[in-house]
């Protein structure tokens, strides 16, 4: 029997005993939850109990982290959500269009066990039970608020769909929400200039809720209803995955952020078009930023699509969107998915312009536009190639990528990642040696990166101190 037996800690289920959430990057609007002056944040730190109304040394864990431009939005394991940042059109929930540079919790969802949270340019949806809920029937309600939703407070929103459906997943892009019903079902209201809301025509104005019935599997073809599984919205544009692992995606497409050779109307498609380049190929995760797109394969193969001015494919330095010769003709096959990472990816995110990663080793890598540090450790402005972000202790289970900056939610499921964790906030430039090669000797991997970085910064800065808001 092994120490994890002797303490109860359940290996199976992975149960985490404690979590952390580092936030980073651009912060003018104190969406990294630092007090500090700072206009951005290039290390990752993870933010304190206190910050969340707890005692320090609180056993804190969390549940999911979201980032929108300019406002971040945290769950925790008792289904409370706390939210922090910019505020203008009232995306924190607190009925006031004031931002705040420290979470707070949503007091409005305070009879709700709140189970994940998505934030959008400048609103916010949350899916949530009432806590009265006796466990027997899923009663999973959608709620939203901030820039066209209605409220400056949390709102029960069920649209286009009956009372009693179940919500499985919602995405907010920079003007419009897509949410997924428990059947696989669609429906999207806010802007449809782009044609992102897949009706099969542009309009302008705010538009109300509506069920999508139509994804183009084959253009030859009428288009038939799908099953989905999954749904992400872009800037301006929305990517779903199907039941059978199939991509769809529909809105502004300018920029190659859809995946396909062509486009039917101009620089848009209006319809949810599968993405015909990936055929064959079973994708289980698929991420938005603001003009690309990343879709991970079952076998952990990263493609991604679009944009590559600001580095955010991976791919180097690009004049424009990705594109290559067919067969040495001159007609060029534009904007298709390319082959990034060919294995072990987890997990992905995807922010306006940089790109997150967590791998099967356990590194967390990011590419991108980087002149806040949001996308790598490196301090040049732009991340050309997948490069490391050190800083962040345990096991990653989320990734969040917003307008200029990121979040990670990481677990401690033993004894040994508790241990890591307690080191890890013990760490000094006298004692990060030690640590160091403990955390070498034991397979400690995170720690013993985030110690020599750790020292890197600390002898960089001349002084040995590292100032509380950094």
């Amino acid at each position: 029997m092994d120490i994890d037996d002797i303490l109860g800690i359940n290996k199976a289920a992975k149960l985490a005993t404690k979590s952390a959430i580092y936030v980073w990057g651009y912060n003018q609007c104190g969406q990294t939850g630092r007090n500090g002056n700072e206009t951005h944040l290039r290390i990752p730190k993870q933010l304190p109990p206190e910050l969340f109304g707890c005692p320090a040394g609180f056993n804190s864990r969390w549940l999911d982290v979201a980032c929108g431009r300019e406002h971040t939005a945290a769950v925790a394991s008792d289904g409370s959500l706390f939210t922090w940042g910019a505020n203008e059109f009232g995306q924190l929930g607190d009925g006031t269009e004031e931002g705040r540079k420290h979470p707070l919790k949503v007091k409005q969802l305070e009879t709700e066990f709140v189970k994940s949270v998505s934030c959008g340019a400048h609103c916010t949806a949350a899916i949530a039970e009432p806590r009265d809920n006796d466990g027997t029937v899923s009663t999973s309600r959608l709620w939203v608020w901030g820039q066209n939703q209605g409220s400056n407070y949390p709102r029960v929103f069920w649209g286009a769909f009956t009372p009693n459906t179940v919500i499985r997943h919602v995405s907010c892009g920079a003007v419009h929400v897509v949410a997924l019903s428990q059947d696989g079902l669609l429906q999207a209201w806010g802007y449809n200039e782009y044609g992102q809301l897949g009706r099969g025509f542009t309009c302008e104005g705010l538009q109300g809720p509506r069920v999508l019935n139509a994804y183009a599997k084959f253009l030859d073809e009428a288009p038939e209803l799908v099953k989905i599984s999954q749904v992400t919205c872009g800037e301006y544009h929305t990517a779903a995955i199907s039941e059978n692992g199939e991509v769809y995606t529909w809105g502004l497409g300018s920029m190659g952020q859809l995946g396909h050779c062509s486009l039917q109307y101009g620089d848009k498609e209006l319809l949810p078009r599968r993405v015909v380049a990936l055929d064959g190929i079973s994708i289980r995760d698929v991420a938005c930023g603001g003009v690309h797109t990343c879709a991970v394969t079952t076998k952990g193969a990263l493609y991604a699509w679009g944009s590559g001015q600001s580095g955010q494919l991976g791919l180097g330095p690009q004049t424009g969107f990705f594109s290559c010769k067919l067969n040495s003709s001159e007609s060029l096959l534009k904007n298709i998915p390319v082959l990034v990472v060919p294995a072990d990816v987890q997990l992905v995110a995807c922010g306006h312009s940089h790109t997150l990663i967590f791998t099967k080793d356990g590194r967390i890598s990011g590419w991108g536009y980087n002149g806040y540090g949001q996308a790598a450790n490196e301090k040049a402005t732009y991340a050309w190639f997948p490069s490391p972000v050190d800083w962040c202790i345990g096991e990653v289970r989320k990734l969040a990528a917003g307008g200029g900056h990121s979040a990670v939610l990481t677990d401690a499921c033993s004894l040994k990642e508790l241990c890591e964790f307690r080191l890890a906030d013990s760490v000094t430039l006298s004692n990060a040696c030690q640590i160091e090669d403990v955390a070498s000797r034991t397979g400690s991997d995170a720690l013993a990166r985030l110690c020599e970085r750790l020292r890197e910064y600390m002898l960089e800065a001349g002084d040995g101190i590292v100032d509380d808001d950094e």
